[in-house]
């Protein structure tokens, strides 16, 4: 996207040569320059009025002055005007670094002018009098006023006539009334359907938006209108404003962006004037499109939680979208796209039909998306061949990921490979990023103590003894009981397929597999510790959703008891609508099925407990093992491959043997070419 245009986008006129003409040179109106050249000569008054003022001495009053008369140390004096004269001293004063006094003294009429000088010819001093004083008292008092008078004269203008323009006006503070979106055309942005991936369905349905704005009289013929808006819904990183900066880049229309906050001010009413400069602006350079992100920021159910009023700066710009979007015209060619996460909060008014005719999922991409988003995103990165084979390996590892998390993983494997040292990604590269993504960096530098890895490594072993025990779970994929982001050990899985819904047997096959790394600490390590309480919670969430939100209790049935947020409102704000003695229940039948799936996962470790004692040991050993390891450790085999430590010792042996300085060994592939040696971690 482009920069803030806060111009029209309209192309200028050419100069007739060929050649675009030249931008006009900015230069500054005559009335702010004015009042510009006026506020310096005022400020530059003030400066030498005070400056002079100062360099005069300091003021005494009239007694202290005929003191210094009779003490005969005035040497001259000079009268500026008929209420001020300066006198020079014959030196200087105590505390003072001058010489000079200023006495304020009025001498108003000839006749008492004429007395003060015999009075000072008399005294003992006999000063010289210097008469210095303008005899225009309105041009002495206008010298003194003016600068306040521009002072005043400048606010005035700069403030109290800019604020009665503040609905909409081009002064400075009525920008506060004006679209703060961005206009980005076919030339501005790099972004088309092809950088699109994963997301196909969707793609179809907005690259119908841009052919009906090229050409809206194919679909005019046979009597059909032009859809008025389209909102994409979906969940964050889906691809929902990348698919509307894909159509700034297909379609040859002005693209007017703006975010749902950017509607909202501290001013009440600067939503709704926004609105509808933006709207104006939009029919004026039609056909265009209008894509509003994050409209659930100022489109969320008027009425919605405590508020309950229709006055508030959100509903009122609410409003103004409303009007402006039923009142396009069958000819404005104006098309509206929005985007949000959250559409079941959105106001019904804002998506029904004529105003949102098309709502557009943009669902978290299968299997076939994830592996084409891949593909796009490692065009920027060299990849070890062969590309494809890691890349479909990479896809079904990374489930429910959406396409930000695939663009993220691409990024992180390249900068992974980059401080590895190493010539290319590769795919140890690729699931590092993806395990950094997902569940954060392993922290292998932890200094933990024995009696917390043993707990740990027992937990991990049950988890992993449950889980590859049930057939309805996921495979494991690897167990490791290295600390990672804020997990002591983790448990990773590699699903099978994409699951859009779950079925029962899955669901009670991932409690046990929950409930296993607890069971597991009790029976080996005879003790427990704090590190199950991601396990309890989500275990707790799991089966409160099978008996609120899915009907799997016999006690409960087939009702909805879930936390409904379109259902909420000031009699019940959380959305809670069932009696007390339905509460008891729930949580009553939510105790039993947890209860259920433990009793099961206990009796499972039990009956194979030397088979959960042999991965632990494994873990406490070579701190990670993948999901082959541990079915073969199931099986009875045993592992034989070098521990961390022994690769370490083995790594700095070799570091030692060699003399420095001395290149990097490379190994010879099977295609003839050479590469790095692989590091030992």
């Amino acid at each position: 996207m482009s920069d803030r245009e806060d111009q029209q986008p309209t192309p200028p006129p050419s100069s007739g040569d060929g050649e675009p003409p030249k931008p006009p040179t900015p230069r500054m109106s005559r009335g702010t320059f004015s009042w510009v050249v006026i506020l310096g000569l005022a400020l530059m008054l003030m400066f030498m009025f005070y400056r002079g003022s100062a360099a005069d001495g300091e003021v005494i009053p009239l007694s202290e002055f005929i003191t210094l008369l009779k003490d005969n140390k005035v040497r001259t004096i000079e009268i500026r005007s008929r209420d001020r004269f300066v006198a020079t001293l014959k030196g200087k004063r105590v505390n003072s670094d001058s010489d000079k006094i200023q006495v304020q003294y009025p001498l108003v009429g000839e006749d008492n002018f004429e007395a003060f000088r015999e009075e000072v010819a008399a005294s003992k001093s006999n000063p010289t009098i210097v008469d210095k004083q303008n005899n225009n008292l309105l041009l002495n008092v206008m010298i003194q006023i003016l600068p306040w008078i521009l002072i005043f004269g400048v606010a005035w203008f700069f403030l109290f006539r800019q604020l009665r323009q503040a609905g909409g006006g081009a002064g400075m503070l009525g920008n506060f009334g004006r679209s703060r979106h961005r206009i980005t055309t076919k030339e501005h942005t790099h972004i088309t359907f092809d950088d699109v991936a994963g997301i196909d369905e969707a793609k179809e349905e907005v690259s119908e938006i841009v052919e009906f704005l090229k050409n809206p009289k194919r679909f005019q013929r046979l009597g059909g209108r032009i859809p008025r808006g389209v909102l994409l819904v979906g969940e964050p990183g889906c691809g929902k404003t990348l698919l509307a900066k894909a159509i700034a880049g297909e379609a040859d229309v002005p693209f007017f962006s703006i975010s749902g906050s950017d509607f909202v001010e501290m001013f009440v009413g600067v939503g709704a004037s926004r609105v509808r400069d933006l709207f104006r602006q939009a029919k004026e350079n039609s056909p265009c499109i209008i894509f509003l992100d994050e409209i659930d920021a100022v489109g969320r159910r008027r009425g919605y939680g405590h508020t309950g009023g229709g006055h508030d700066e959100r509903e009122q710009t609410l409003n103004a979208i409303l009007v402006e979007m039923d009142g396009f015209e069958s000819n404005d060619q104006v098309i509206v796209i929005a985007a949000t996460n959250r559409a079941d909060v959105l106001d019904p008014a804002l998506i029904r039909p004529g105003r949102f005719d098309r709502q557009v999922f943009v669902p978290l991409p299968d299997v076939k998306g994830r592996f084409e988003i891949l593909k796009v995103h490692s065009r920027k990165i060299k990849l070890k061949p062969p590309i494809e084979e890691k890349l479909h390996r990479l896809g079904r590892a990374t489930p429910m990921f959406s396409g930000a998390d695939l663009a993220a993983i691409i990024n992180e494997s390249a900068l992974l490979a980059t401080l590895a040292g190493k010539d290319a990604v590769e795919l140890d590269d690729l699931e590092e990023a993806r395990d950094k993504i997902r569940w954060g960096r392993a922290k292998r530098s932890r200094v933990v103590e024995e009696k917390d890895r043993e707990l740990t490594a027992y937990h991990e072993a049950g988890h992993a003894l449950v889980q590859s025990l049930l057939e309805a779970a996921d495979p494991v994929h690897k167990v490791s009981i290295i600390p990672r982001g804020p997990y002591g050990g983790a448990t990773f899985s590699l699903p099978e397929k994409d699951r859009m819904t779950v079925n029962r047997s899955y669901v009670d096959s991932t409690l046990r597999v929950l409930c296993g790394g607890r069971i597991a600490e009790e029976m080996l390590g005879h003790d427990t510790n704090s590190g199950a309480s991601g396990d309890i919670k989500q275990a707790t969430q799991l089966a409160r959703q099978m008996v609120t939100d899915w009907g799997m209790s016999d006690k409960l049935g087939f009702v909805f008891y879930g936390d409904d947020a379109s259902g909420r409102s000031i009699e019940f704000p959380t959305g809670k609508e069932f009696a007390d003695k339905t509460g008891e229940i729930i949580d009553s039948e939510t105790k039993r099925i947890i209860d259920e799936a433990y009793g099961d996962a206990r009796r499972m470790l039990d009956e194979n407990r030397g088979k959960l004692e042999a991965v632990a040991q494994a873990l406490l050993k070579y701190e990670t093992i993948t999901g082959d390891e541990v079915r073969a450790l199931l099986r009875g085999e045993t592992l034989n491959k070098p521990t961390v430590a022994d690769l370490i010792a083995a790594e700095q042996d070799r570091r030692k043997s060699e003399a420095p300085p001395i290149a990097r060994p490379v190994e010879r592939t099977t295609d003839g070419e050479t590469g790095p040696l692989p590091s030992p971690a």
